[in-house]
């Protein structure tokens, strides 16, 4: 069992958690049950997911929710590129938080390859 909170990574996914709520509250209204619903519920599910698989028992659990975590953060890049694709976001907001997804990811990928060592 691992210490999700003193994990880097978590502490990134709750960081954009916040930034992607706070973004989507600019959304429009007729947008609620679309794409601010399916970004926020990606968002939630990159720490969620960390902290659920540490709480597992073996590091092969911890692992599948890894690849768990990794698919929220590939649907929550698309997501955003959907955002610029309705022009709710412009490509300044879509790059930077690109890239604060990415950075997610990359540290999901190291962990998974320490976890394999």
């Amino acid at each position: 069992m691992h210490n999700f909170k003193e994990l880097k990574v978590w502490k990134s996914g709750i960081e954009l958690s916040k930034s992607i709520f706070t973004l989507t509250k600019t959304f429009p209204a007729d947008e609620r049950f679309g794409l601010i619903s399916q970004m926020n519920r990606a968002v939630v599910s990159i720490p969620s997911n960390i902290a659920e698989g540490c709480g597992r028992k073996s590091s092969k659990e911890l692992h599948q929710f890894l690849n768990i975590t990794l698919g929220s953060a590939f649907e929550l890049e698309t997501q955003l590129i959907i955002a610029k694709e309705f022009e709710y976001i412009n490509n300044e907001i879509l790059n930077t938080t690109c890239n604060l997804v990415t950075e997610i990811q990359k540290m999901i990928y190291g962990l998974q390859k320490s976890l394999n060592t």
